[in-house]
This record gives C-alpha cells, sequence and structure tokens, in this order.
C-alpha cells in the first residue's frame, strides 16, 4: 500500500506567488497550490477562460512560477493534445502536460475536446475544479450545479436538474485513471495528482472546489463546507484506476459508519435556501441508495 502524504513530509517548494487574484477563502486557491506541489516543475498548463485565469493575473504579471498557455473555452483538451505533441517533437517526454479547467469548461462547453482527447488516448493530465457554478462571470448554472441551487440563471425556484457526474462520463471511456477530490482535504488531492504524474495515457481528476461568493457562506468556512459535503455522503472521494472502483480517504472511513444528514451541509449554504422538505428528501434517499451499493 502507498504511504500517504502527512503535513510533515509534504514538499516545502512552493510554485504560486503569495499574492494572486483570488477571492477571499477560494477553494481553488488550495486546490492549485496543492496541485501544483505534486506536479512540480517540469509541467505546462493549458488553462481555458475560468477563475484560474483570473487567480493566475494579467501578462505580465503572473502568480504561477509555471508555463501557462491561455486557450478558448471549448478547446482545453485538443490544446492540450497539441502542447503534448510539441513535447513530443521536442523531446520533452518527462514535462506534465496538465489540463486545469473549471466545471463549465469541462462538463459543459469542453466536454467535446476531453472526450476526444480521452478516446484518443492522449499523455495529458486533465484536472477539473468544480465549484458548481460559472463563478467567474457571475454565478451562472453548470451542467454540475446540484439541483435545487439558486444562481443567476435560476434565481427563483433554483436550478431544475440533478447535478451532471463528469467523473462517471469520463470513466466510460476507460482510460487508465479517474479520480475525485476536494479541496477540504488537500493531502488527498495531493497523493492523486502524484499519482497521476506516474501514469501514462489520459488520467483525470475532478475536485469539489467550495466557493464562498457563489454559494454564499463566510469565507472563513471553505473547509469546513467542503468537508460536510463529504461526510454526508453527497460527494465522494475515489479512485478508478484501470477499471477498478475504490473508496478512499474520508469516504472511505464512512463505509458502516452513520454519515452527516444532507441538511447539514444545506444549511451552511445560502444558495441552497430555496429547498423545500421534498427536495431534501429526496436527495437523503438518493445518496442512501448509492452508498448501499459501496
Amino acid at each position: 500500500m502507498e504511504k500517504a502524504t502527512t503535513i510533515l513530509n509534504l514538499t516545502e517548494e512552493e510554485f504560486v506567488h503569495p499574492g494572486n487574484r483570488a477571492c477571499s477563502g477560494c477553494g481553488l486557491s488550495i486546490v492549485y497550490r496543492i496541485g501544483l506541489k505534486a506536479l512540480g516543475k517540469d509541467t505546462v498548463l493549458v488553462v481555458p477562460p475560468s477563475c484560474l485565469t483570473v487567480l493566475q493575473g494579467l501578462y505580465p504579471v503572473a502568480s504561477t512560477k509555471l508555463p501557462c498557455v491561455n486557450v478558448t473555452f471549448a478547446s482545453t483538451g485538443a490544446a492540450a493534445t497539441g502542447v503534448r505533441a510539441a513535447m513530443r517533437a521536442l523531446k520533452k517526454n518527462n514535462v506534465n502536460v496538465v489540463a486545469w479547467a473549471g466545471d463549465g469548461g469541462t462538463g459543459d462547453i469542453g466536454i467535446q475536446a476531453l472526450s476526444g482527447a480521452c478516446e484518443r488516448g492522449e499523455d495529458i493530465i486533465y484536472i477539473c475544479y468544480d465549484n458548481e457554478a460559472y463563478m467567474n462571470t457571475g454565478v451562472q448554472r453548470s451542467g454540475t450545479t446540484p439541483q435545487g441551487v439558486l444562481t443567476t440563471t435560476t434565481p427563483i425556484h433554483g436550478k431544475l436538474q440533478e447535478k451532471k457526474d463528469v467523473p462517471s462520463i469520463i470513466a466510460a471511456h476507460k482510460i487508465g485513471y479517474v479520480a475525485t477530490a476536494s479541496a477540504a482535504y488537500p493531502l488527498d488531492l495531493y497523493d492523486k495528482v502524484k499519482k497521476a504524474t506516474t501514469i501514462s495515457g489520459p488520467r483525470y481528476i475532478h475536485v469539489h472546489t467550495p466557493c464562498p461568493p457563489g454559494w454564499n457562506f463566510d469565507p472563513r468556512y471553505t473547509i469546513k463546507v467542503g468537508k460536510l459535503a463529504v461526510k454526508t455522503g453527497l460527494f465522494d472521494l475515489y479512485e478508478i484506476e484501470n477499471g477498478v472502483f475504490k473508496l478512499t480517504g474520508a469516504s472511505h472511513y464512512l463505509l458502516g459508519k452513520t454519515r452527516l444528514p444532507v441538511s447539514e451541509y444545506f444549511s451552511t449554504q445560502g444558495r441552497f435556501k430555496s429547498l423545500d422538505a421534498e427536495i431534501v428528501k429526496k436527495v437523503q434517499q438518493q445518496v442512501d441508495a448509492k452508498w448501499a451499493t459501496y
């Protein structure tokens, strides 16, 4: 069994400068800092329009120390494919080519290019930070926005549809590595990104990323909110390696134990204030049914 990273043996090298344009309490800033530590200096990033482009800053000032190619919303998977081809031509096969996009640029606008890259078996890592809406442009609903959530495009009764399960869609491509992670469990995220660097072919990591302004909670509670999503069983931490599924970290610990009710998670965020008792009951039943299969 691989030894899990602890705060004592986490690398001290930083690839993000102290100053950036992220919001206070931004979950992405945690994910980005820890993810880059795992990737290391031999990395080229491919990033579409997103909160990450804001965090990084405008040329010639950047918060990241790594080279980054800014691309169009729909082309992330294709652009990463091109960067990998360039690295191959330059005989720099040791360089990690990493596409890093939000949920809108992954599960909605960018899913065609991502699916194509997976189907072709491109040697890239794709990291989706899922803050469950188009936050950078004003909190519009995305495919991964949960049912009932209030956004600027679902302002009265909340989103009618259930959250799109993007990791399962990518896993259906039968690529070598698919994982989920959370900003609230950074060491689990570190280990999964680190593992991804040791595998060839397409690799996909989907990261639950709390957003204080978009989710309407106090910025100091980012970690608390993220952990509640896992402890209630709403968001599961797992790996699918060569087709084999296993729960990891805090989710694995919950096996056979009593989970917190989903209502505890919903109560922490203003975006869920339109939920009625029937929807909460329905979601709880869905979570219970899912966990009954584990």
